[in-house]
């Protein structure tokens, strides 16, 4: 996006045509679809209307990754690395305000409730989307030079600034958007290598929670149990036992899960300092590497401190690989391509999220070793693909066009 002096405005018929959908309008689109089916989620009849209603979710939230799209094409070069982590923090926040709230109103209320009391905020943010910006980058490359200069004008006068003189200068690209164009040349193999790594990066990631649930309510901590205890069990009758052997998280189960789940936050610091000093690139692949090490370490006979200390390092880790590949995925693609590029990751990332419970919870009952094996497998794969990328964003202004 240039600025030019003594420049032809664009003709009238420019100015006038129908504008594409922006990211800020799929964005509220996909917060009014999750928060639309998440309440209906609790008037579920029977568990396939649970099923079903919770996908009509799942594809709601696939949009979300819009809004990280906005905060990239409005963040200078040398505050990304700094900033986009950082939302880090706010992903924290609500992951402990449910599990905090799920203790409390699970014994009480019932998980209906709990669907209900989820989906306030929801929807109460939809009403804060007026307030959001579209991207100028966005607006120009669409020939939208009035909408990108209003947004241009608000920022100036936010920095109390001056807009210099001169008239936007962009080339309308009437094609945009394309499928083909992840798959160009000059794109193949870091798209391929890229929807590798999301796929094994949100494997891991909903493995790692699942896993969580399933040491737990398996107690499967070494030692935690004794023989007579275990033959105890195995003597209750039938009828006070479900099929998958699932019960009511304890207090102290959920404490668990609260302190596992801090350690999302753990390693943002040197995430961000890896980001910023290591590049986008090793950095991903040392904590993807670091990932796999401890999903082995798992297997280890300890107490329950131990396991809780595993998990915790391996919640930091996993969502530190989440925050480094959303960062180079919005950076390594132009503006013409950035949506398109995350949608096609976000889809990848939903079928690593799908694969991960037939491992975490079926697996696993048959073989702990071998779940933390395919675990570890996968993620010493996204290491190498993350050292390999082709193209290293650190530093790098974000590309308009192809």
């Amino acid at each position: 996006m240039a600025v030019g002096r003594n420049l032809p405005c664009l003709d009238h018929q420019r100015t006038t045509k129908i504008y594409p959908q922006t990211a800020s309008q799929i964005l509220l689109i996909s917060f009014l679809w999750g928060a639309y089916f998440s309440l209906l989620t609790s008037f579920s009849p029977s568990y396939i209307w649970f099923v079903f209603l919770r996908t009509m979710v799942g594809c709601g939230v696939s949009g979300h990754a819009q809004g990280l799209i906005i905060k990239t094409e409005f963040l200078p070069t040398k505050y990304r690395g700094y900033i986009l982590p950082l939302s880090q923090v706010f992903w924290l926040a609500g992951s402990l305000l449910i599990i905090g709230l799920a203790s409390v109103v699970i014994p009480t209320i019932g998980w209906r409730w709990l669907i209900r009391i989820a989906s306030i905020p929801g929807i109460i943010l939809i009403m804060a989307f007026k307030f959001i910006p579209e991207s100028a980058r966005f607006n120009v490359s669409t020939g939208n030079t009035q909408a990108a200069l209003a947004t241009l004008e608000r920022i100036a006068k936010m920095n109390r600034s001056v807009m210099p003189e001169g008239r936007l200068v962009e080339p309308i690209l009437e094609k945009r958007g394309r499928f083909a164009d992840l798959l160009d040349a000059k794109y193949l193999r870091t798209t391929l290598q890229i929807w590798v790594i999301w796929l094994g990066i949100s494997f891991a990631y909903y493995g790692v929670i699942l896993a969580s649930a399933e040491l737990l309510e398996r107690d499967l901590v070494c030692g935690s149990r004794s023989e007579s205890e275990a033959v105890e069990t195995a003597g209750v009758s039938e009828e006070s036992q479900s099929p998958c052997r699932c019960h009511m998280f304890a207090p102290s189960d959920y404490r668990t899960m609260i302190i596992s789940t801090i350690g999302e936050i753990a390693l943002n610091p040197l995430n961000i300092l890896g980001i910023n000093f290591l590049g986008r690139r090793l950095s991903l692949s040392i904590t993807m590497g670091c990932t796999a090490l401890f999903f082995l370490l798992l297997n280890i006979c300890t107490s329950s401190a131990g396991l809780i200390g595993f998990l915790f390092m391996l919640r930091a880790l996993v969502a530190a690989n989440f925050n480094t590949i959303y960062i180079y995925t919005a950076e390594v693609y132009p503006t013409t391509m950035r949506a398109l590029g995350m949608g096609t990751s976000g889809s990848l990332c939903r079928i690593g999220a799908m694969v991960a419970p037939f491992i975490s919870q079926v697996l696993m009952s048959a073989s702990f070793l071998g779940a933390l094996c395919l675990f570890s497998s996968v993620c010493v794969v996204c290491a190498i693909s993350a050292f390999t990328l082709p193209i290293e964003t650190k530093g790098r202004a974000l590309q308009q066009i192809k």
